[in-house]
């Protein structure tokens, strides 16, 4: 390929994009537009509080909504929803970015560390990261109860302690969530447990999905409100299906409606999503070589695609617990051992 020719003297070519901006300012920029900024646009306010209604409180989520739901919301024409769209695509620009531009969204990822410095050791030095689902399934007593509780502690420690300096949404569908548990946790990081527990903001439903989806859209809402959100818990996923079971059509359908509204708010909101599950018996796997043997993630590939990163608990000899990196984008497969203890997840 030939070099290219230098400008003339004294002209000065036309950038093809604006330039990025420098790291101080991506960090201190906000991540999402409010959905107010439609009214700059020529969006009238009361198309607006119709859209608060349906739970979309930013631009980018507008552009995640398809014109088919826009439509679903009472009082909106085709007519209104294309102007919409038109006046999102406007202040969000184009979907395609340079390779560097990626790479300076990528810099306001935040890590929050397990508790545990082997485990991190298998996920790159990290746990999860922003605009990202991970989920963590195994039988019972692997710890993942235990690790809801530890990273709700560590996501309000500062970046250089393993957090994200921010609060937390901890929906629970088991009822197993004690606030003791978090002041112990919070004791062995030097944290104060009242003010631990403040900064989580805790919801509680066991018997349908369709109460979940009230509480993501709420939880959407304090997401446009309060910038400091860094993570969202649910623990677990899947017991609300194994509650409200009405079969197997309708099934799939259920899960990915619920799966698109946590990647929807992981990806508008910059959250980080840890996704507890439980695990079922598969006979025939019994003779195969696959993480967990005979156990397998409820919730099949709806779920396994849903999600970046997958970790398999399971039991160690005497009070060792083993996770195993099943998939993720970065990773190769490893194991890591560490222990259940009164200050969560630690090292064996």
């Amino acid at each position: 390929m030939p070099p290219r020719r230098a400008a003339p003297e004294g002209s000065i070519p036309p950038p093809s994009r604006a330039p990025s901006p420098p790291i101080d300012q991506i960090d201190e920029a906000p991540f999402f537009d409010n959905i107010d900024e439609l009214q700059q646009h020529g969006i009238n306010m009361q198309d607006i509080l119709k859209l608060k209604s349906a739970a979309i409180n930013t631009v980018s989520g507008v552009v995640m909504t398809t014109r088919r739901q826009l439509l679903k919301i009472k009082g909106m024409s085709e007519a209104k929803v294309e102007k919409i769209k038109e006046a999102a695509q406007k202040i969000t620009g184009s979907s395609f970015a340079t390779g560097v531009e990626v790479q300076d969204r990528r810099r306001r990822v935040l890590v929050i560390s397990t508790g545990s410095k082997s485990v991190d050791s298998i996920l790159g030095g990290k746990e999860i990261s922003n605009m990202t689902i991970e989920v963590v399934y195994g039988e019972f007593r692997t710890g993942k109860t235990q690790l809801a509780h530890t990273m709700c502690v560590v996501a309000q420690l500062p970046s250089d302690l393993g957090g994200a300096s921010g609060k937390v949404a901890y929906i629970d569908t088991e009822g197993t969530f004690r606030p003791d548990r978090i002041r112990s946790i919070a004791d062995r990081f030097g944290v104060d447990g009242s003010m631990a527990l403040e900064n989580i903001l805790y919801g509680c439903f066991l018997f349908s999905d369709t109460m979940f989806m009230e509480l993501i859209n709420e939880c959407s809402m304090r997401f446009a409100e309060d910038k400091d959100f860094r993570l969202i818990i649910v623990d677990s996923i899947m017991a609300l299906f194994r509650v409200d079971y009405s079969g197997r059509g309708e099934l799939s359908e259920r899960q990915q409606k619920m799966l698109s509204k946590l990647v929807k708010l992981a990806e508008e909101y910059n959250i980080a999503v840890l996704i507890t599950n439980q695990v079922q018996s598969d006979p025939g796997a019994t003779m195969t070589f696959v993480a967990g043997g005979a156990l397998k993630p409820v919730g099949g590939h709806v779920l396994s695609h849903a999600s970046a990163t997958r970790i398999f608990l399971r039991k160690g000899r005497a009070e060792e617990r083993v996770a195993k990196l099943v998939d993720s984008p970065d990773r190769p497969e490893s194991e890591a051992s560490y222990k259940l203890d009164e200050g969560g997840w630690s090292d064996v």
